[in-house]
Parts: structure tokens; sequence; C-alpha cells
């Protein structure tokens, strides 16, 4: 059987699913908060740069893959307008459905659809961008996920794949000692789960770092790949165009 990482485990690939799953149905609740607590509220800034540089126009119609508590889907749909189409999907139903009930909550409603982004029910050429914030790191067959990507896009549509990277050097030290310090006990004080957040922590220092994500993207199809780094290096965007 084939393996794959989950955090700085060795599991089978099937595995690793399920694994993941298990760890979004019990952060879900207070993954907001959390959010907010980890990042010092930066998360808000790094995702209004991506909807900056994707720049939508109205009518465009839009993929939100991992989309999780809708951060991104909802900031879409008030660009798109009533012309355009979000649709805010993710594989993890408690994510989904926490993210459904805070846009409806706001008075909105977006195409809501449990989907593997490895596996995207949409057909080819449907859309102008597709996103992924924070989610291609749990994927298990990146490449797979970023080809399907690419076929679902429009020839000249962007993929935003917003996540975290390789922070520069020398912030690295500080960088680890916040990560399996002072998370891992975020995670237990706030959402009641240590191990989860410390698979977080993990799972981003196992993740492809900017150039070689940048050439997975360009394996992928696309022609075209800039790399934005964000807060030195902790997040980058990656912006890739279809042919």
């Amino acid at each position: 059987m084939a393996s794959t990482h989950f955090g700085f485990k060795t599991v089978d690939e099937r595995e690793k699913a399920q694994r993941v799953r298990s760890v979004f149905d019990s952060v879900a609740p207070k993954y907001d908060v959390m959010n907010d607590l980890m990042s010092g509220g930066l998360h808000r800034f790094w995702k209004r740069y991506t909807l900056t540089v994707a720049h939508p126009q109205p009518g465009d119609q839009v993929l939100d893959i991992a989309g999780g508590t809708g951060d991104l889907s909802l900031a879409f749909a008030k660009k798109v307008g009533s012309q355009g189409r979000v649709v805010h999907t993710d594989i993890n139903e408690s994510m989904l459905r926490e993210g459904r009930d805070r846009l409806i909550d706001l008075g909105v409603v977006l195409p809501t659809l449990v989907c593997d982004a490895e596996q995207l029910p949409f057909p080819s050429d449907s859309f102008d961008f597709v996103s992924v914030a924070f989610g291609l790191r749990n994927m298990t067959r990146k490449e797979l996920a970023l080809a399907e990507m690419y076929r679902t896009l429009k020839p000249g549509g962007k993929l935003l794949v917003l996540e975290f990277s390789k922070v520069a050097q020398p912030l690295e030290k500080a960088y680890d000692w916040y990560s399996f310090n002072i998370l891992p006990k975020l995670g237990k004080w706030v959402a009641k789960d240590e191990e989860s957040y410390r698979y977080l922590a993990e799972s981003i220092r196992m993740h492809p770092g900017q150039e070689a994500l940048r050439q997975m993207i360009k394996q992928a199809g696309f022609g075209h790949v800039d790399v934005h780094n964000l807060t030195a290096g902790v997040v980058a965007l990656h912006v890739g165009i279809k042919c």
C-alpha cells in the first residue's frame, strides 16, 4: 500500500483522509476563534490580499475548495454579485456545516457541496477562479487535486492557493517555538484539543515550500505561476494561470 505523511507520522494513504477528517470534526466548532488567536487576526489580511490579487468581476464563476467556515466564499460572493456564482465546498461535512450556517446567518445562500478535491464533480472549463485556502497541505495526493483544479478552470482562469509555507530563515527558531509550544496549548485551552493543533503545526512543516509548490502547480499544467510571500513567508499565495 502507498504511504504518506500525517504530520510527522507515516501512514497508509487511505488512513490519512480518515485522520484528517477526525481532526477537523474536532476543531470545527472553534475554528474561527482559533484562527484569530493563532494568527493574531492576520488570516483576515491574507484572505483580503488573495481577493485583491484575484480581482473577480460581477458574473464570474468561483469554486472555493476546502472552503470551511466560508471566509473566502463570502468575500468572492460580494464581488461576483447575483449574476455570478460561488460554489462553497469542503471534504469535511462538519466544517462545511459550520460555514453554511454562518453564511445563512449573514443572509448569504451559496451552493454548498461536500466533495473531494482529488475527484471534483464539475465539468471541465467551468470556473473563472478556483481558490483553496489552508487546505492543500491536508490533501493526500496533492498532484491529483491540482490537476483537477486545472481541469475545472476555464482557459485564462486563475488558481489561488493560500497556504502556510517556509518562513524566512531568521525567524525559523522563534516560529518553531511558537508552533510547537504555544499552538497546542491554545488548542487545549480553547478547543479542548491539543493533539489536533499539534498535527496542524506538524503538517505545515511537511508541506512543500514556496518553490517546490510552484513547480508542482506548473506540473499540473499551469503555464505561469506567481508566488506572493506574506508575513515573511509564514504564508504564501501561489497564483496559477490556465493557458
